[in-house]
């Protein structure tokens, strides 16, 4: 009777396993199939003179194919959605106030590289997180935002993090997000000390409870923490561990400790994650939560192709973080992928680029010649950082 038992387990353990090997299998056939599918149809964005991008721009402008009136721009202005700016001469002037100044000097800081090719124009730049022009506004009003979802008509243009004026949570550089091409720089340098086959093998994550949607990557992580290592840190919001769900908030990570893990998690904030660009010049897989919040390259960055999507609830992350373990090659090859188009197609001179090219096709849409307004301030190159 013993032996029945024996041999009864046995033949179970047998089918268990025969039953799930081929389902796990089609799984990854499944999703190695999409990867080679998707970047098989893959063409490579034009590098010369900011191409890669231009779609962004028409498509942001196309709403004012009808014009932009004198009077549009005044109530545009009157609205109280952005501050005034106005090019004038080669010259570039500002309204007094600015509500975040450090911002302000970031977005300044790109015009004034390129004012000398701009003709003359007026625009309202905002530099809130979130943006002002919700499709069901009529007229269509002409703001300029760092980053919008599909229920906006905001223009996007490059955000001041490009320069200064990074997050205020992340104060200090390099602890948050110094200028991008310094960034480019120490974050290429950690890279070649962390090669793909020196990073562990996990996912990796630290930010703070901006939404509960990252809820469920932390609690995944204290479930399966051989799977991924993510924790809440502190904002300015933070009052207790109720707000880091229930832990002591953990110690910020610099981005360049962040190279030594394989995938690195991505999620909006209030709108576009800042940090998402410099995710993958580690040389890691990065995954993408969600696809609402836009910044102007983002639509060139393509899932499956250059990163891992995740659904909002992240209800696949555990599925797809298994799969990167079990499918090392594939995961190495989108990274790499991503880390590329980055390098090849964000350097500073794109983002000058995309400034320019942006603010010279607005200009062409403006049906009058703006005159200089007494009560804006002219603002003058100051010297950079590493002038000083």
């Amino acid at each position: 009777m013993e032996r029945f038992w024996l041999w009864m387990c046995f033949t179970l353990l047998q089918v268990c396993v025969l039953c799930l090997v081929p389902a796990s299998g089609q799984q990854w056939k499944k999703i190695r199939d999409k990867i080679s599918d998707v970047a098989k149809g893959h063409t490579p964005c034009n590098p010369v003179n900011c191409s890669c991008h231009l779609s962004v721009l028409q498509d942001d402008l196309r709403p004012f194919k009808g014009r932009i009136s004198k009077d549009l721009m005044a109530a545009t202005v009157q609205r109280g959605v952005g501050t005034h700016y106005q090019i004038i001469g080669h010259k570039l002037y500002r309204e007094h106030s600015c509500m975040f100044p450090a911002r302000c000097s970031g977005v300044e800081h790109f015009i004034l590289d390129v004012i000398d090719r701009l003709p003359d124009l007026e625009m309202v730049v905002n530099v809130r997180d979130y943006p002002q022009v919700p499709n069901w506004v009529q007229p269509t009003l002409p703001v300029f935002s760092f980053s919008k979802t599909a229920d906006y008509q905001d223009i996007m243009y490059p955000a001041w993090t490009f320069w200064e004026g990074g997050p205020a949570v992340w104060p200090i550089y390099p602890t948050g997000l110094g200028r991008w091409d310094l960034m480019r720089d120490d974050l290429k340098k950690s890279a070649a000390q962390w090669p793909w086959k020196k990073k562990e093998s996990k996912g990796f994550f630290r930010g703070s409870r901006t939404s509960p949607e990252r809820d469920p990557l932390i609690l995944l992580s204290r479930e399966a923490p051989e799977l991924v290592d993510a924790e809440y840190t502190k904002n300015q919001a933070w009052r207790s561990e109720k707000d880091t769900l229930g832990r002591p908030p953990a110690k910020e990570i610099p981005l360049v400790d962040h190279c030594k893990y394989k995938y690195l998690f991505n999620f909006r904030g209030v709108a576009a994650s800042f940090r998402f660009k410099h995710l993958f010049l580690c040389g890691s897989l990065v995954f993408h939560v969600g696809d609402d919040w836009q910044e102007f390259f983002y639509p060139q960055l393509k899932p499956w192709v250059h990163y891992i999507p995740v659904k909002q609830d992240l209800s696949d992350v555990r599925e797809l973080l298994q799969f990167v373990k079990e499918n090392d090659a594939i995961a190495e090859e989108i990274a790499t992928r991503g880390k590329e188009f980055i390098l090849d197609h964000l350097r500073m001179q794109d983002v000058s680029c995309y400034w320019e090219r942006l603010l010279s096709e607005f200009s062409h849409l403006l049906t009058y010649k703006p005159k200089r307004k007494n009560n804006l301030n002219q603002i003058v190159p100051r010297p950079s950082k590493t002038e000083l």
